[in-house]
Formats: structure tokens, sequence, C-alpha cells
């Protein structure tokens, strides 16, 4: 596995346990779940397109980095809805105008949780 490949995932799963964390927090901030859930999937993309050595802009945008991979994220393409549902977190959650509530944190983690454990078994990794 390339080194920056390396990076990209610690970064993820990183942005997973943060979101873990505050979801089982007795106070949950809903939002910050909802944008570090986002920051977990988008990482794992941006690792396996480095992996692969397809070149990645700076975008938050989900389902244009499964594009960007072309065939090789087949089945994640499947979650188009759920991938720019996801993607508004990327930003959106950050400002003022958009509040996540639990069961948008409960997606959220579900949403990410998915494209979290299909591109960790694409990359040969342990669950």
């Amino acid at each position: 596995m390339k080194q920056r490949t390396a990076e990209w995932i610690e970064k993820a799963e990183g942005d997973w346990a943060i979101s873990e964390r505050e979801r089982h927090a007795p106070e949950p901030v809903w939002d910050g779940i909802c944008f570090h859930a986002q920051q977990c999937a988008e990482k794992y993309l941006k690792a396996f397109l480095e992996e692969h050595g397809i070149a990645l802009g700076k975008t938050h945008d989900l389902f244009y980095l499964v594009d960007l991979a072309g065939d090789r994220l087949l089945p994640l393409h499947q979650m188009r809805d759920d991938l720019a549902r996801l993607s508004v977190f990327g930003i959106a959650a950050r400002y003022p105008g958009v509040r996540a509530d639990e069961q948008a944190a409960d997606e959220a983690m579900q949403i990410a949780a998915k494209v979290r454990a299909f591109i960790r078994t694409e990359l040969g990794l342990l669950q």
C-alpha cells in the first residue's frame, strides 16, 4: 500500500472514531457526527483513488469521487442518492442554515459505514 493511501486511511479512521465517540456522548452534537461521517467516507474514497493512481482534486462531492474511479467502485454507484445526502454534510453542516438531528446522524453513519467497509475490503484491510 502506498504511504499516501495509508495516510488517507489514518485520517478517515480518525473521523470515524470522532463520529462514534460523539454518537455515544451524553449530549451528542448531531452536526459534528454528520460532518465527520462525511469526512470519513470522503477520505476513504480518496485513499482508494490514491492507491489506484487516479488524480483527484479538492472536492467534498462523494459521488464525483466515485465517478473518478469508474467501474472500480461500481457497487457504490447504486448509492448515488445516499452519497449526495452525505455530501451535504461536508460543508453545509458547519454553517448556519443546516441543522442535523439524531435521524440524520444515524443515516450519515450508516452511509459512511457502507463506504468504509467497501473500501476497506477493496484495499485488503481487515474489518
